[in-house]
């Protein structure tokens, strides 16, 4: 974790300070918590994200075969012109 400083207008203070005795919760939490909503996208996003991915490839008819299908994707001569 690192230490961070922030200039908060007055009005945005007293809010997470009003906040933050309403939750039980300290302001550095609930600021770290507000980070994380907006810029590192919240747990539900990313749920939501990895369900609409579940799937996406069923109706490829090349991948009826997956084992098959890594075996001649390794077939390549890749390695041996970068070994």
């Amino acid at each position: 974790m690192k230490r961070t400083q922030l200039y908060i207008e007055d009005d945005l203070w007293e809010a997470l300070r009003v906040r933050s005795q309403q939750s039980q919760t300290s302001v550095s939490d609930l600021v770290r918590q507000a980070i994380r909503e907006k810029y590192a996208c919240g747990l539900d996003y990313r749920r939501q994200a990895m369900q609409a991915l579940a799937g996406i490839w069923k109706d490829h008819a090349d991948l009826h075969d997956p084992e098959g299908y890594v075996r001649r994707l390794r077939k390549g001569s890749r390695l041996r012109r970068i070994g």
